[in-house]
């Protein structure tokens, strides 16, 4: 069985605590890795791929530190950095291929394993573009060829719909959505719509800290009883956006419909309703969207 274990990982930039006393066990899965920006995500993605040390704390690939077993952890990996380099005058093929060698992979595997990546990411009639002329959705999609080369029992993505209409991160999701059976799947995202409907489980960073990690359903439970819909007036909407933490609102005519994430309710006549992954995530994270006044005319 497939085993990537943090174990009290820590990792500090000078005066910055980005990674405080992280520990956590992923078998074969999709799991989101949620938080703000500056949450330390990408700091123990870069752990987890053995490309920073941890200052303290191990972690380990079925048993073996992923440090010590070096190029035998590379074969087994897969990593779509947010901001991934490559080279504008190649064409998606060119580039492909040479990445290939640079992973060892044996040269007669070559053709079908691009074929496989093709296929996968749609690819199939820009192969010979040069990626100068590649949209964001395009290259992002060329990102999780190249992560999938070399067949990885980890795959790790950071932030990989970052920057991508809505149309690409649908595609992007359905993409990765089937890869968690016989591997481990790491998606890092601030963007929670992208891992509610595919992630088998989720882990929530706040500030370095692991803060809570489960199901979508066993997360939501938690919050059963602390998320409320309410329709009130301009100035009462002014004063719960100030107070509380509000996952929706919308204009109906002249009244504001609100989705609040409380203890308790926002005014006397709100409805307790059942809780999303953003509702979960603002009620484990204690983050509040940035949404104005109302009345001044935010929305």
């Amino acid at each position: 069985m497939l085993e990537l274990r943090a174990e009290g990982v820590c990792k500090q930039f000078g005066e910055k605590k980005a990674v405080q006393d992280v520990s956590f066990t992923l078998n074969s899965g999709v799991y989101g890795l949620l938080g703000a920006n500056g949450a330390g995500k990408t700091t123990l993605m870069r752990m987890l791929c053995a490309l920073l040390k941890p200052d303290s704390g191990e972690i380990s690939f079925c048993g073996e530190n992923v440090r010590q077993m070096g190029a035998r952890y590379r074969r087994v990996l897969g990593y779509l950095p947010q901001d991934f380099g490559y080279y504008p005058d190649f064409t998606a093929e060119r580039y492909l291929r040479y990445l290939a060698q640079l992973k060892a992979l044996p040269p007669w595997t070559i053709p079908q394993k691009l074929d496989e990546i093709w296929e996968l990411t749609g690819l199939q009639d820009a192969k010979k573009q040069k990626l100068k002329g590649f949209s964001g959705g395009m290259l992002r999609r060329l990102g999780i060829g190249q992560a999938l080369l070399n067949d990885p029992a980890v795959l790790v993505l950071d932030e990989p719909t970052s920057g991508l209409d809505p149309k690409e991160r649908i595609r992007f999701r359905n993409m990765i959505s089937s890869m968690g059976k016989d591997r481990i799947v790491l998606l890092s995202t601030h963007i929670v719509q992208d891992v509610e409907f595919i992630a088998d489980s989720i882990v929530m960073m706040k500030g370095g800290r692991l803060i809570e990690s489960g199901t979508v359903q066993t997360l939501a439970q938690k919050a059963v009883n602390h998320v409320w819909e309410c329709l009130v007036d301009e100035a009462w909407a002014d004063r719960i956006i100030a107070a509380h933490a509000v996952s929706n609102l919308r204009r109906e005519g002249a009244q504001v419909f609100l989705r609040v994430v409380s203890d308790e309710k926002p005014v006397p006549d709100a409805k307790a309703c059942e809780p999303n992954l953003e509702d979960v995530y603002l009620f484990y994270a204690g983050e509040r969207r940035e949404y104005g006044s109302v009345s001044d005319g935010a929305i």
